[in-house]
């Protein structure tokens, strides 16, 4: 039977394949020497290598949520964190095999696709609308940070210790000419692949991050005067230097939805793997693998050393608590500017399943366009300046939509395509692939209670926390 195209509007058929699963290492694209009739899934022949695949899918893992890991581990203790990120990771790889193995079914790949495939017509625009929302806010925060930082970095090459009413100054001026200039002409790219390079550089932008945290760490004796002077005794207490291996405390609770939602990388997952050269179910949930590895040793080797440095004065944001020692330290600003140039071009691989999200609900079976692809990235990007602009706090609207869609992103939507999406004919439902996946789901669930939980109890007590691991 025919179905749907994917966003970039190609056309793709699926074949009767014996009892619906397609072996795992069969091919979405069939060698030219392969007489047998076997399913062609997409005409658009993959280019990305592995690695710029490997470089696009870290970089939408990575988000800003990174300068607040060295905060979770002060409230969860060395041990604690190890035992909760590696947790949070493994969970991750096993949402993308789920993914993968489903698409291997029915051959699509795209998110909203496999809604449609799982659902009908509901399933599609469910999945469309969380992605939709959760890379908006994602986009949204990372503007944000480039609104509220790139003017105090300006300030502090031009050497002014106080703002000014330069229009260079401005946040709101300066987020508009750096998507304007930067943003939009790489969210104009045709191909997701084609952003691997600036994918590679923002990845190197956060190596050089955690090179700074690392080197601090080695050239900062605790403790500081400036957190003695803060404590309520004239003399520092004797766990001020302490590194904790397990604590448990009010602020605890929130690490498990910041670590998930830091490893949010489930809509681009599909995208990457239609460009993919070569593209196997095997080799794309290697790429996942790596991606996966790759930010788990970057986050745990931020949060510890960063941890190290402060222990239990760490601020929630870590550049901050640097600025607190030494606000005109010259590593710390080249570092908050090599935040800016991640943050930056991390919005167009996140721009991406948007658009695709958006082509698959409103053009459906259009071929792909210029005018549409244009059009619909300059909305976007209008809309979400607009937002980061005239919006004064949207923390609350980040938190509810964190809290709502990275679950069901991670955890929900890939164990219910699963279920729906694999024969029971090949797996009942009483088998222990199904079982896992429903309990999967139920994970995710539970998550989202958590999260708007305590985002209700921030709101109770105003005491203005927020979620968010991008």
């Amino acid at each position: 039977m025919e179905l749907q195209k994917f966003a970039n509007g190609n056309q793709f058929h699926e074949s009767s394949v014996e009892g619906g699963m397609l072996p795992e290492e069969e091919k979405f694209l069939p060698h030219k020497s392969d007489s047998s009739k076997r399913p062609q899934f997409t005409d658009f022949e993959g280019k990305t290598s592995f690695g710029m695949s490997v470089f696009n899918l870290s970089n939408a893992i990575m988000g800003s949520g990174i300068l607040g890991l060295s905060y979770a581990m002060s409230n969860t203790g060395i041990i604690l964190f190890l035992i909760l990120l590696t947790c949070i990771a493994g969970l991750s790889c096993y949402s993308v095999h789920l993914l993968l193995k489903s698409a291997g079914v029915v051959g699509i790949r795209a998110y909203e696709q496999l809604g449609l495939r799982a659902f009908g017509h509901p399933g599609k625009i469910l999945a469309a609308v969380i992605i939709t929302l959760h890379n908006i806010g994602a986009m949204s925060s990372y503007l944000f940070i480039v609104k509220y930082e790139l003017p105090l970095v300006i300030q502090a090459f031009l050497g002014h210790t106080s703002s000014t009413d330069d229009w260079f100054m401005n946040g709101n001026y300066l987020i508009i000419i750096v998507t304007v200039s930067i943003i939009l002409p790489l969210a104009l790219m045709k191909h997701l692949g084609y952003l691997g390079y600036t994918s590679g550089f923002s990845l190197s932008c956060m190596v050089f991050f955690l090179s700074a945290v690392i080197y601090k760490k080695f050239n900062i004796t605790c403790p500081l005067e400036v957190f003695v002077n803060q404590s309520s005794s004239a003399v520092a207490p004797e766990d001020m230097c302490t590194a904790k291996l397990f604590t448990i405390n009010s602020q605890t609770a929130y690490t498990v939805p910041i670590l998930a939602f830091a490893f949010v990388c489930h809509p681009e997952v599909l995208p990457i793997y239609t460009e993919l050269k070569n593209p196997t179910k095997r080799r794309m949930q290697n790429i996942g693998n790596v991606s996966i590895l790759g930010m788990f040793t970057m986050y745990f080797f931020t949060a510890i050393f960063g941890y190290l440095t402060y222990y239990g004065n760490t601020e929630p944001e870590l550049l901050h608590t640097y600025s607190l020692v030494d606000p005109l330290d010259t590593l710390i600003l080249c570092v908050r500017l090599a935040v800016l140039v991640a943050v930056t071009l991390t919005v167009p691989v996140v721009l991406f399943p948007i658009r695709r999200a958006l082509l698959q609900l409103l053009f459906p079976e259009k071929p792909f366009h210029w005018c549409r692809h244009i059009c619909i990235a300059v909305c976007l990007l209008f809309a979400v300046n607009l937002l980061v602009i005239f919006v004064p706090n949207i923390r609350d609207i980040f938190g509810i939509t964190g809290a709502t869609t990275a679950p069901s992103l991670i955890f929900i939507l890939p164990g219910l395509f699963y279920i729906r999406i694999i024969p029971t004919e090949q797996e009942p439902l009483t088998s222990r692939p199904k079982i896992l996946a429903a309990c999967f789901s139920v994970l995710g669930f539970v998550l989202m209670i958590m999260s708007l939980t305590f985002i209700g109890i921030d709101w109770t007590s105003g005491e203005g926390r927020s979620l968010g691991g991008h």
